[in-house]
């Protein structure tokens, strides 16, 4: 039951009634949680969806807040708002603390739970790969509190350049990012163009030709899951922006004011954003030896964790092998989707899997990969299809088109739209806003 297991607690009615019917436990509320908890809603099963923030967060677009273009609840929504009608979803605000397989049973703050199958859809984290500077001094983008703190930095660094030191000037104005995909690239570009077109508004005291925004990129191209010829346009447009991108070249340390990068160079910079790899979230618990490269845990073609006949990883935690993808799929929320949906369906058949290595007529997942694409700056992105690719205006139009399309509730989609809408005439927002508690 999703009741917390404290002795002498009275059952409630709601409670006995969910003893009846099978227990669906999810924990994450990204892509492949909601997908999954929103296919089940109003179906024969009791579902309860945990999750540590009570809102769906839009990844894409993180970058968009951290650079002032949209405010965090454009692309957030809240959880219980979308299973206000729901007969059978249930929402928890919780950290998920230990997984008793044996028990059915996990641990979390606000209590026990007890389930019939757990479903672990946690994403991931950002990968600092051991370096404790690193983790210590930089600013991660995994979440919109991630996001918004980027935004509070940068404008903050842009105050104190007013008055700084002119030896202090530079690091209080460069800006790092170390990693060279999607976010990566789309951060750089947004921040260029707020450099071309906001910053010296806002602050005409400040030389922002001492300010260098710097990509950094430890393979040999930008947006290396993409192709050759969308990785070279995206440097392309980001240079052409004044982005000075560095490929082959990898960061070493960070005290919080110096960036020591492979090649030997220093960089002085207070604001270095870090971009460059993600790990699974994994919950303690189950067998260590199913983890596998980048925290994720080996499950079969049905999702199933190896060893286990109830629960399941989907998303980025997921490492599953196939003909097509030996090295597991990528992490990207369009796998994420795909996997919930086939899981979902596969639960609302009455045939059951029981057994390891069984599927009682269980559909497989198979990723069909129907393109990538991302943007770089106002009239400046690139869309790989896999029967064409093309960039430019464009591809930048059904960049926002798609990412419009994929926001969750139509208010936030208006909002967006106006949002940009604005920007698009304006080269401006009115969102460059620092908060902080009174004290």
């Amino acid at each position: 039951m999703f009741v917390n297991e404290e002795p002498g607690m009275e059952t409630s009615l709601y409670a006995m009634k969910m003893k009846t019917r099978k227990q669906i436990i999810v924990i994450g509320g990204g892509f492949a949680g909601l997908k999954v908890a929103r296919c089940l809603n109003n179906t024969s099963y009791d579902v309860l969806l945990i999750d540590k923030v009570n809102h769906h967060q839009f990844q894409p677009l993180f970058y968009q807040v951290a650079t002032a273009g949209l405010e965090p609840s454009n692309i957030s929504f809240p959880l219980r708002g979308i299973f206000h009608h729901s007969k059978n979803v249930r929402i928890r605000l919780a950290e998920v603390q230990k997984i008793l397989p044996a028990e059915n049973k996990i641990i979390t703050t606000d209590g026990d739970y007890s389930f019939d199958y757990l479903i672990l859809a946690a994403g991931a984290a950002t990968n600092f790969f051991g370096n404790k500077n690193i983790e210590q001094f930089a600013l991660p983008m995994k979440s919109t509190s991630d996001a918004i703190e980027i935004r509070q930095r940068i404008l903050k660094n842009f105050e104190k350049a007013l008055t700084a030191p002119p030896e202090e000037v530079p690091a209080l104005l460069n800006i790092v990012i170390v990693g060279g995909g999607p976010t990566g690239v789309e951060l750089a570009g947004a921040l260029a163009e707020m450099k071309k077109h906001v910053l010296w508004k806002d602050y005409p005291e400040v030389d922002f030709s001492k300010m260098h925004i710097m990509l950094i990129e430890g393979s040999p191209r930008t947006l290396g899951a993409m192709s050759e010829v969308a990785s070279a346009k995206s440097k392309q447009y980001l240079e052409e922006m004044g982005v000075e991108v560095w490929t082959k070249t990898t960061l070493t340390d960070y005290d919080g004011h110096n960036a020591t990068l492979s090649d030997g160079r220093m960089v002085a910079t207070k604001n270095l954003i870090w971009a460059a790899g993600i790990r699974g979230n994994v919950i303690d618990g189950l067998n260590a030896e199913l983890i596998q490269r980048g925290n994720r845990i080996i499950v079969d073609r049905f999702n199933r964790v190896k060893g286990y006949e109830n629960i399941f990883a989907i998303g980025d935690l997921a490492y599953m092998v196939t003909p097509k993808y030996p090295n597991a799929h990528p992490q990207v929320a369009n796998v994420a989707i795909n996997q919930a949906k086939v899981l979902c369906e596969n639960l609302k058949r009455p045939a059951i899997v029981v057994g390891e290595g069984t599927n009682n007529g269980w559909s497989e997942f198979e990723y069909h990969d129907k393109g990538s694409l991302a943007t770089v700056g106002k009239h400046k992105a690139v869309v790989d299809l896999p029967y064409i690719k093309f960039q430019g205006f464009f591809a930048w139009f059904v960049w926002m088109g798609l990412h419009l399309l994929l926001l969750m509730g139509m208010k936030n989609r208006l909002f967006v739209f106006i949002n940009w809408v604005t920007s698009y005439f304006s080269n401006n927002s009115t969102l460059r806003l620092i908060f902080k508690r009174n004290t």
